[in-house]
């Protein structure tokens, strides 16, 4: 299963200003996530997100689910001794109307690479992905209310 590509007739471009603000959003989002900080990491969802991943039998809903969740991930890494990283590239960023009511939406979908360094060893490519997020902008700030990753080779 592979993410759906955007096609030319998809890509009516987001303004210059709300897409450095999703590019900082996925910046900060991430570093929060490397940085161990799961909660604050899913604090970047709506209450009701969904965190769906095609190698998991069921999505993650809802931001303290999805936060606990994270949180024993996070755990299982530094019982290993193990440093993640994940790198952001190939934004795509569309406006979205339907359903999102009065707030704005945006669709994103982008790749995802995550490295792995084992304390005392060399960083290695550890999986690579593809995304795809509904973002929802609430007084200001940008949250996922909804993100698929598709695992490559599965």
């Amino acid at each position: 299963m592979t993410a759906p590509a955007a096609t030319a007739a998809d890509l009516s471009a987001v303004s210059a200003e709300s897409y450095a603000q999703i590019l900082q959003f996925y910046a900060h989002h991430m570093q929060l996530l490397d940085g161990g900080d799961a909660e604050g990491w899913a604090d970047g969802f709506t209450e009701d997100g969904v965190f769906a991943q095609n190698v998991k039998p069921e999505p993650w809903s809802g931001r303290s689910f999805i936060a606990t969740s994270m949180r024993r991930g996070i755990d299982r890494l530094g019982a290993r001794d193990v440093q993640r990283r994940h790198w952001f590239s190939m934004v795509v960023a569309t406006p979205e109307t339907a359903g999102a009511g009065d707030e704005e939406a945006v669709r994103t979908t982008y790749y995802a690479v995550v490295f792995e360094t084992p304390r005392g060893g060399k960083a290695s490519v550890y999986l690579s992905t593809t995304g795809a997020d509904l973002l929802v902008r609430r007084d200001g700030q940008w949250l996922i209310k909804h993100r698929d990753i598709f695992h490559d080779g599965v």
